[in-house]
C-alpha cells in the first residue's frame, strides 16, 4: 500500500498543491513553517479523518476559504483508488471514491492506513488520558472501520445525556424538581454504545501488549519492561477498585468481558451514580473516562519515566500499531484482519528525528526503513538518518519541488 499522488485545495496553507509520490522513502525537506507537516497531515487525514495536531477540522481549511479538499491516489495490490474528501466547517464532511457520488466521509475509512510518528506523541506518555483514548480509537478505526459509527453515536448520546444531567441539576438546585424518566432512555443508549467501545478497546490493548513490549526492548536501552493495561471507570464506580485518580491498572490477565456484560455493568454503575451525576451535571462512567495505563518496571510511566524512556514508550506504541496494521489480529471472537500481501500501512515520521537522541533516532530509522512507503519531514537534509536516504522533495513557501 502506498500513496501515489496527493492533491490539496485550500488545505491549511495551500491554495493548491500537487505532490506525486512513489513507494520507498521520500523526505520532505524545508525550514519550519513552510508547509511540510501540512502535507503529511493531509495523508494521515485520509486514513483517519482526523488530524494529529488539532481536534477540530475547522483549522484545516485555509483562512478565507469555504472548504478544503484532499485527494489521494492510493495504490494497493496494483489497483489504484482515488479518494476525495471535502472538509467544510460547520457541516458534515463528504467524500468520493473514484469520482462517484458524494457520500459520508467515514465510508472511505480502510482504503488507506497510516502510522504517524510526531513530536506530539510524547503526550501519549506524559499527557492526559484523552490523548491515550484517542490513540486507541484512531487505531481501532483503521483496524475495523465500522467502529467509527459506534464512536460517533457514543459522542452524540454522551452530549445529549450530559445536557440533560445539567438541566436536571439546575432544576433540583432551584427546588423546581426534575423529571428524570427520560434519563433512563439515554442511560440505555449510552451503555449499549459504550459497551461495544470498551470491549473493542480491551481487545486492542490485549493485542498491543506483547507488540509494544517487544518494540520497547528494541528502541530502549533495555531498562525496565513496558506493560499496557486498560483501566475502566467501571471498577471504582461499582466499588471494585480505587477512585478515578488512582494509578493502578486493570489486570492484564483478567478474562475478556462480553459486550452484554459490560453493558449491564455500565447500567448498574449509572444507577449507582445517578445522584452524583445530576449534582455535578456530567456523566461519570463510561469509555470517555477510561485510560490506557503504561507502566515501566511496575511504575507508571507518567511521572516516573525519564524523557528518554518516555520517548521509547511513545515509539513503542507506534511501532506496535504498525505491526497490528500490517498483520492484523484475532481476539478469539472472530475479529480478524486479512490485509493481504500489500496491506502494510504508510509510515509517516513528522519532524520526529529532531526530538530523539542519536541512539534512538538511528534505531528507529533502521526499524522503519524496510517499510513499503515512508514519508519523512525534516528542516534540513542532515536531520534525515542515513538508513532513510531516498527521494527528496523541497518544500518552500507553499511550493514543492523534487530534488533529482
Amino acid at each position: 500500500m502506498y500513496v501515489a499522488h496527493l492533491s490539496l485545495t485550500d488545505f491549511r496553507s495551500y491554495p493548491q498543491v500537487e505532490l506525486p509520490l512513489e513507494p520507498g522513502i521520500t523526505a520532505l525537506v524545508g525550514p519550519n513553517g513552510q508547509g511540510k507537516t501540512n502535507l503529511v497531515e493531509a495523508v494521515g487525514y485520509v486514513a483517519t479523518l482526523g488530524s494529529h495536531r488539532v481536534p477540530s477540522d475547522a483549522a484545516l481549511v485555509r483562512a478565507g476559504a469555504a472548504r478544503a479538499v484532499v485527494r489521494a491516489k492510493v495504490v494497493r495490490e496494483e489497483r489504484s483508488t482515488l479518494v476525495e474528501i471535502e472538509v467544510t466547517p460547520g457541516r458534515a464532511n463528504r467524500a468520493r471514491v473514484n469520482g462517484g457520488s458524494p457520500g459520508r466521509a467515514r465510508d472511505v475509512l480502510g482504503i488507506l492506513r497510516t502510522v504517524l510518528f510526531a513530536p506530539e506523541d510524547l503526550a501519549l506518555v506524559k499527557g492526559d488520558p484523552d490523548g491515550r483514548r484517542r490513540f486507541l480509537d484512531d487505531l481501532l478505526v483503521q483496524l475495523t472501520p465500522r467502529i467509527a459509527g459506534t464512536l460517533t453515536d457514543y459522542e452524540r448520546v454522551l452530549r445529549q445525556r450530559s445536557a440533560l444531567l445539567k438541566s436536571a441539576g439546575a432544576a433540583m438546585r432551584s427546588r423546581a424538581g426534575a423529571d428524570l424518566r427520560t434519563l433512563d432512555v439515554w442511560d440505555a443508549k449510552l451503555a449499549q454504545a459504550g459497551a461495544q467501545i470498551v470491549v473493542a478497546r480491551e481487545a486492542l490493548v490485549a493485542a498491543l501488549r506483547p507488540q509494544a513490549a517487544d518494540a520497547y526492548r528494541q528502541v530502549s536501552s533495555g531498562q525496565g519492561e513496558l506493560e499496557l493495561a486498560y483501566r475502566s471507570s467501571l471498577d471504582p464506580a461499582l466499588g471494585r477498585g480505587q477512585d478515578d485518580d488512582a494509578p493502578a491498572a486493570a489486570s492484564a490477565d483478567a478474562p475478556a468481558a462480553t459486550a452484554e456484560l459490560v453493558e449491564a455493568r455500565l447500567l448498574e454503575a449509572m444507577g449507582r451514580l445517578r445522584a452524583k451525576e445530576v449534582e455535578r451535571g456530567v456523566s461519570l462512567v463510561g469509555p470517555h473516562r477510561d485510560d490506557l495505563v503504561l507502566t515501566l518496571g511496575g511504575l507508571p510511566a507518567k511521572g516516573y519515566a525519564s524523557h528518554g524512556e518516555s520517548w521509547s514508550v511513545a515509539l513503542a506504541l507506534r511501532l506496535a500499531s504498525w505491526t497490528l496494521l500490517t498483520h492484523g489480529f484475532d481476539d478469539a471472537g472472530g475479529w480478524a484482519a486479512d490485509w493481504g500481501p500489500d496491506g502494510e500501512p504508510v509510515l509517516i515520521l513528522d519532524d520526529v528525528f529532531a526530538e530523539l537522541d542519536t541512539r534512538r533516532r538511528d534505531r528507529l530509522a533502521e526499524l522503519v526503513a524496510p517499510a513499503r512507503q515512508v514519508l519523512v519531514t525534516a528542516a534540513v537534509p542532515q536531520d534525515v538518518p542515513e538508513p532513510l536516504a531516498g527521494a527528496r522533495v523541497d518544500v518552500m513557501g507553499g511550493e514543492v519541488s523534487r530534488v533529482l
